[in-house]
């Protein structure tokens, strides 16, 4: 996996070099950002799956920010805020705001089929997708960064555990062929 992601991901001096990223490669020189060891992938799967839930296009925005102050993979925490898309957005935030009900201990009195996706309009999404959250009011306030948290917590784990996993089983299969 480790060779698989040096095959395809930028190296340092790529982004570097990049004339858009230029200005910024004073904060993209940290080795951590680039290299691919057990914390520094840990940290950008947890930055990852945290920024995943914020609402619209600052999910990589704030992954980059995040993943540069506490130095960990950039391109690992850029892509695995990816997590959500269309297909995956509604079900996270349903289960966000039923986190939050629960937790708070208050319903905010919203039907169930308030929690899909209104049906927006090019021209009027910003107030339709307004009018949504407000039904869906303080449970999902409370429930998304409740998720969030909570799936950087697992995925910091996971990732971890299955690091050193996939170590033991190499070490394994050297001293087999060694035998």
């Amino acid at each position: 996996m480790r060779k698989f992601f040096k095959r395809h991901l930028p190296s340092a001096d790529t982004v570097k070099q990049n004339r858009w990223l230029r200005p910024f490669g004073v904060w993209l020189s940290h080795p951590n950002l680039w290299h691919l060891h057990r914390r520094s992938v840990a940290g950008g799967v947890a930055i990852g799956l945290f920024c995943g839930l914020i609402p619209g296009p600052l999910q990589m925005i704030g992954a980059a920010v995040l993943a540069v102050m506490f130095r960990v993979n950039l391109p690992v925490a850029l892509l695995t805020t990816l997590y959500t898309n269309p297909f995956t957005i509604v079900p996270l935030y349903a289960v966000a705001y039923e986190l939050g009900a629960w937790v708070s201990g208050a319903h905010s009195g919203a039907p169930v089929e308030h929690l899909a996706f209104p049906e927006m309009h090019w021209h009027s999404w910003p107030g339709e997708l307004w009018a949504w959250l407000q039904i869906l009011g303080k449970p999902l306030l409370i429930g998304l960064p409740l998720l969030a948290i909570g799936l950087a917590i697992i995925g910091y784990f996971a990732v971890r555990v299955m690091w050193r996993v996939a170590v033991v089983l190499r070490w394994r299969a050297r001293r087999k062929r060694r035998a």
